[in-house]
């Protein structure tokens, strides 16, 4: 026998409903532009050369897994944004806590992170490729240099962002700076570190 009142099942029903709308229109957007797409190259609207179709990436996507190229080219794609991503990730991470422990060390680079920030990166691409080389190597350099810059400044404003008073009372019973960031800083930004993560591997990828 249920215990749910006809109220909360009615929520949860609402709720249920709302999930499947959300879903519905999710799917209907992207079937709608993809078919938008595909008329449009087939009416001549666009230059299929340039923006390409649907179809005809339907037709390389079989074509490429004919001749096993498909899941090599995907391998490549996945080990480098896996570099790319661990290593912005940690040292992110890492530079961030040292920019929070040393406040001068903060204010001597904040100037030059907030420039090197709007650098356009991908506009480097040519001169990447003559300081890297034209391998794999410039491919995880671009990577990083979107990415890391962005994941430091993220973790850096949420570290910076705990609640002084918070600090305060731990400093009052005489807790290390260590303790303060492993007790109190470190816990109070898990969903910062993680909503940094999700942006980290998506400015990869773009790097990629």
């Amino acid at each position: 026998m249920s215990t749910y009142s006809e109220e909360y099942k009615l929520f949860l029903k609402k709720q249920k409903q709302h999930r499947w709308f959300v879903r519905f229109f999710q799917i209907f957007v992207l079937i709608f532009f993809l078919g938008l797409w595909q008329i449009a190259s087939s009416l001549g609207w666009i230059n299929t050369f340039l923006s390409s179709s649907p179809w005809e990436v339907v037709q390389t996507t079989i074509n490429l897994a004919t001749t096993n190229e498909l899941f090599h080219h995907i391998w490549i794609t996945v080990y480098e944004t896996i570099i790319s991503f661990s290593i912005a990730a940690i040292f992110g991470f890492l530079f961030a806590a040292l920019l929070w422990w040393i406040p001068t060390l903060a204010k001597i680079m904040d100037p030059y992170l907030t420039v090197f920030n709007s650098l356009p990166k991908v506009a480097l691409g040519p001169l990447i490729i003559i300081w890297v080389g034209a391998s794999i190597n410039s491919i995880i350099f671009m990577a990083l240099m979107i990415s890391f810059i962005i994941t430091i400044i993220n973790i850096y404003n949420g570290f910076q962002a705990i609640n002084p008073e918070y600090i305060t009372l731990m400093q009052s019973f005489h807790a290390s700076k260590w303790q303060i960031f492993w007790k109190l800083i470190f816990p109070g930004n898990m969903q910062t570190l993680i909503n940094s993560l999700k942006i980290n591997i998506s400015m990869s990828l773009i790097g990629l």
